[in-house]
């Protein structure tokens, strides 16, 4: 009778495991959250860029470095929502605002979801919020599709629930789109509800729940160029203005396009080419 209630007992455990321990959050500045097993891994190392190096968004890097170290400081801070277009550096400079802000001498945490991972964010809130440190949440490429149920746990990030969201957790992310759904999708529902504007207005009103909306827009010849100088600078690369310009506006042609991202591709190659390691 033993072995069958001892069995019994661990099929109930594996059912309804016992409550995730907190990790050393003094281990590391970053973590990335986990599923299948709920686990917080720390990450030795971040994949990000020196926050001088973002050009052209000076604006939107000074909104949201104030609204970071505000909530760092422990002081109201806003959720933020960085839409626009691809490869013009959303999720670059939340990593390199968060090392910025740990430079200056604050305990900030980042703590990177995946989207698909969003029903879980309730298990990972009550994980944060039995802590001491405080917890920048992000989110990189958001979006929804019309038959997307993920919408729903977004709301337990921004809205929080009956318990409300703790306040050493704020909430950023980023989308290519404004609204976090197709725009052909909002329309067709439009088109084929009873109620138009019902239709649609829960998952719309995502993003309204968002404090800050920083839009990012393509760059000018003149910025890409600029990024593409600011690499050489950075990085040591010795190059002459001349073929600088041709090399680097001839690259953005055969990509159809000029963004951050296309300046660090084309950056990659010339120090390669060169013989500068990065």
């Amino acid at each position: 009778m033993k072995p069958v209630m001892k069995r019994i007992a661990e099929a109930l455990e594996r059912m309804a495991p016992a409550p995730l321990a907190a990790p050393d959050f003094d281990s590391a500045d970053a973590f990335v959250w986990h599923v299948d097993p709920d686990r917080l891994a720390p990450v030795p190392q971040v994949n990000r860029i020196d926050l001088s190096l973002l050009v052209g968004v000076e604006r939107t890097r000074d909104t949201l470095f104030a609204n970071t170290l505000q909530f760092a400081q422990g002081l109201p801070a806003n959720n933020a929502l960085l839409w626009g277009s691809r490869g013009m550096g959303k999720s670059s400079i939340v990593k390199a605002i968060h090392a910025e802000v740990v430079k200056q001498g604050h305990g900030l945490k980042i703590v990177e979801l995946q989207r698909e991972d969003l029903p879980s964010v309730s298990r990972l809130m009550n994980l944060l919020r039995g802590s001491q440190h405080r917890f920048l949440l992000f989110c990189d490429d958001l979006s929804f599709s019309h038959d997307d149920e993920h919408y729903k746990s977004l709301k337990a990030v921004l809205d929080g629930g009956i318990e409300g969201r703790p306040d050493n957790v704020v909430f950023y992310a980023t989308s290519n789109r404004r609204h976090l759904m197709p725009r052909d999708m909002i329309e067709n529902e439009r088109s084929s509800a009873i109620n138009p504007s019902e239709a649609v207005e829960e998952k719309v009103s995502l993003s309204d729940r968002f404090g800050l909306w920083l839009g990012f827009h393509p760059c000018s010849q003149d910025e890409y160029l600029e990024m593409i100088r600011g690499y050489c600078t950075a990085y040591g690369v010795k190059v002459d203005e001349d073929t600088l310009r041709a090399e680097a506006i001839e690259w953005q042609a055969t990509r159809g396009a000029r963004s951050g991202r296309v300046a660090w591709q084309y950056f990659t190659d010339l120090a390669g080419r060169k013989g500068v390691r990065i």
